[in-house]
């Protein structure tokens, strides 16, 4: 029991003694850690998050949440990694006092409490905003049947139950991130078939999606949905270089470019040199299996070391495979001519590309990672060919389209290629046609984007947008989703995927008939445990899984107001839409008070009447949106402070966070207005009528 009664005397010179700082350390440690629980997520590893102080519960501000300090509730929590940090009752408002407000975990802390916050029960939100996190299922990753902890067959642990991975879609770039969780250096390779035996117990068809920076594998993206079984004897596997392999590289974009680094007695060190050179870097860059190197150079200083040195002075004749076996034995007077610094290489290998800006891993703007920096594409000369080269080399299926003109927003940095010419069989967005790196007569407003086929979305197909038909996206099409086998789980996760509230009813009421588009998914079974619709297991992707309309899912999600109730119906009818019977996306947003229909104040239609939107947070991304649901052509400008005057009526939307690529205002994050008449602070934009934008599916965003 902790002795909490006698006060701290302090001494003459108003510091405490080392005796009374070790007695205030040891109060500290005995009062532990807050607890801490989620709640209403539907399992134990996802909710809103509540604290536990002063013997009650109460709940966490969602102002500056952010996936930091999810992590630490993941972790306190024993649920894996966070995959997820829903601000603004994402799990619906909780009750009591307002424990923590402005948190600010960096990562590593072991407890919630132990991060810096406002202090207990000072906070300015109410339960509207209170914080909730996601966890990932995944407690437990290990490589079994190698003659070393660091090679072997790859086997994770789902909630306690270990299990085989499928290798359908394991590559490097995931195998690097699992070799370095496990402090195994780097993936030397990756062996199919039974190379470490037969798999025993279950075998999860899970696809993580790494791009190999990662610093763990339940921080990857996870698609299970339309995974095909998996068969016999496919087995993900990895062989890690170990921490004997004795080379790392830091501080660069990926484990092929960066400061060199030896490990030596257990202990990593730097490498200094005065002369080093492409010899020298060529010898690192094959002994990490990156290929040859493109620069040796000597970091800046804000870049060096500040560890101890491991090596100093090294020459190499470049042909040596480790950088041991070079002359590392110089005398003193061999280093006198210069100044032994920090090394660093990039090597081949470090190339990277990626899609950023869309709203999935397989679509947005296209970027390549060259020369330690990344950088974009021109659009001169762009076409399928070129895409599909993307979409292959990201495992994100064939190209459905290559939009150019900056469709996903302009990039920043360098243009590193321009006139791209692939034939689509290339391995690598590289390995084509182009103007040599960097040389371009581009801006940034030609930035190219890509969208794969297996970049996929999901909707309800309604004007409210959380009831209905519910589709899925995929291979550039909407399709339906069947309902044979399909559990409970299914309607509750694919309503909070939408953010229309924590579940749902099946509708059973449906006409007979035959489908007349394609059905994507059958069998879509979510189990209790399930974090994401998108890890549900189901039949694979074939556009006739079923054929019949009584087949198809309609759902009507319970959507929550931000008191936590339910929506009441009005007393009056509603009034019409104002342009026809069923209002779509093009008829809830108007242009007031500009030249014409693609500029001026940007006015929304709910609830029966046209309200405005707060400008707080609007930029171009948000104008972007409106834009394309106007039928506009990309955004020019987004205005604020009532340029083209104040709005009449309420205030339906505030704080807008659009990331660019949704198809209506209504798919993006926003907190709802309260309805008052506060005007002065309307949002506004002009669009470029030049071109039209056809409307890009997209996941439906509801949280920043």
């Amino acid at each position: 029991m902790c002795w909490q009664g006698r006060r701290l005397r302090m001494g003459r010179e108003g510091l405490l003694s080392p005796q009374m700082l070790w007695l205030l350390l040891w109060v500290q440690l005995c009062r532990g850690a807050a607890e801490v629980r989620l709640v209403d997520g539907g399992r134990r590893c996802a909710g809103r998050v509540e604290v536990k102080h002063g013997g009650q519960w109460g709940t966490v501000c969602g102002d500056y949440w952010s996936m930091n300090d999810a992590a630490v509730v993941c972790k306190q929590l024993d649920c894996g990694s966070a995959v997820g940090a829903p601000q603004y009752g994402h799990f619906g408002p909780g009750s009591g006092p307002i424990w923590m407000d402005d948190v600010g975990c960096n990562g590593t802390e072991s407890a919630l409490s132990d991060c810096p916050h406002r202090g207990w029960g000072k906070h300015n939100c109410d339960h509207r905003w209170d914080a909730g996190v996601m966890c990932s299922e995944y407690t437990g990753f290990r490589l079994v049947n190698g003659s070393t902890a660091c090679a072997g067959r790859v086997e994770v642990q789902v909630l306690g139950t270990w299990g085989t991975l499928c290798a359908s879609h394991w590559d490097l770039s995931d195998a690097h991130v699992l070799c370095r969780q496990l402090n195994c250096g780097f993936a030397e390779s990756i062996p199919g078939g039974e190379r470490f035996g037969r798999e025993a117990g279950p075998v999860w068809r899970d696809s993580f999606h790494c791009d190999g920076t990662e610093a763990h594998l339940g921080q990857c993206p996870v698609i299970t949905l339309g995974a095909s079984p998996c068969s016999h004897g496919n087995n993900a596997a990895v062989i890690c270089s170990a921490a004997f392999a004795s080379l790392r590289l830091v501080g660069g974009g990926s484990h092929c470019d960066g400061r060199v680094e030896i490990f030596q007695r257990g202990t990593w060190g730097r490498v200094l040199d005065d002369q080093w050179d492409l010899r020298e870097a060529n010898v690192v860059c094959r002994q990490l299996q990156c290929g040859q190197a493109e620069t040796a150079y000597n970091p800046p200083k804000p870049e060096r070391g500040m560890g101890p040195v491991g090596l100093r002075g090294v020459r190499c004749a470049g042909h040596e495979t480790n950088l041991t076996q070079c002359n590392t034995s110089l005398p003193e007077s061999a280093l006198a001519g210069g100044v032994a610094e920090d090394v660093g290489v990039i090597c081949w290998g470090s190339r990277r590309v990626r899609l950023v800006n869309g709203s999935g891993r397989c679509a947005g703007r296209v970027e390549i990672y060259y020369q330690g920096s990344w950088g974009t594409v021109c659009d001169d000369g762009w076409d399928l060919s070129d895409a599909a080269v993307v979409c292959h080399q990201l495992g994100c299926g064939g190209a459905v389209e290559a939009p150019g003109f900056a469709r996903f927003g302009e990039g920043s940095g360098q243009i590193w290629l321009d006139g791209v010419n692939c034939s689509g069989a290339e391995a690598a967005l590289w390995d084509c046609p182009a103007r040599p790196w960097g040389q371009h007569d581009c801006g940034h407003k030609e930035d190219v984007g890509v969208i794969c086929s297996e970049f996929v979305a999901l909707r309800l197909e309604n004007s409210d947008g959380c009831s209905g038909r519910l589709q899925v996206f995929y291979n550039g099409t909407w399709g339906s989703i069947c309902s044979n086998s399909m559990t409970p789980n299914t309607v509750s996760l694919a309503c909070k995927e939408l953010g229309c509230g924590d579940g749902g009813s099946l509708e059973t009421r449906l006409p007979y008939g035959r489908l007349s588009g394609p059905a994507w998914l059958d069998n879509v079974q979510c189990g209790e445990k399930t974090s994401s619709f998108w890890q549900c297991p189901s039949t694979p992707w074939d556009p006739q899984s079923c054929e019949d309309l009584q087949d198809e899912i309609h759902i009507t999600c319970n959507v929550f107001l931000s008191s936590g109730r339910r929506p009441e119906m009005s007393p009056a009818p509603l009034a019409p839409c104002p342009n026809s019977m069923s209002c779509t996306d093009r008829e809830k947003i108007r242009a007031v008070g500009g030249e014409d229909g693609c500029s001026g104040r940007v006015e929304v239609w709910h609830r029966g009447s046209w309200g405005t939107v707060c400008d707080d947070s609007w930029d171009m991304q948000d104008a972007e949106v409106a834009c394309r649901q106007l039928g506009c052509g990309p955004a020019v400008s987004a205005l604020n402070e009532a340029a083209f005057g104040m709005g009449q009526g309420p205030i339906w939307l505030e704080q807008v966070e659009c990331r660019g690529t949704e198809p209506s205002l209504q798919h993006c994050w926003a907190r709802p207005g309260d309805g008052g008449e506060r005007q002065g602070w309307d949002l506004l934009f002009r669009c470029w009528q030049g071109a039209g934008e056809g409307l890009l599916p997209t996941w439906s965003w509801h949280g920043p």
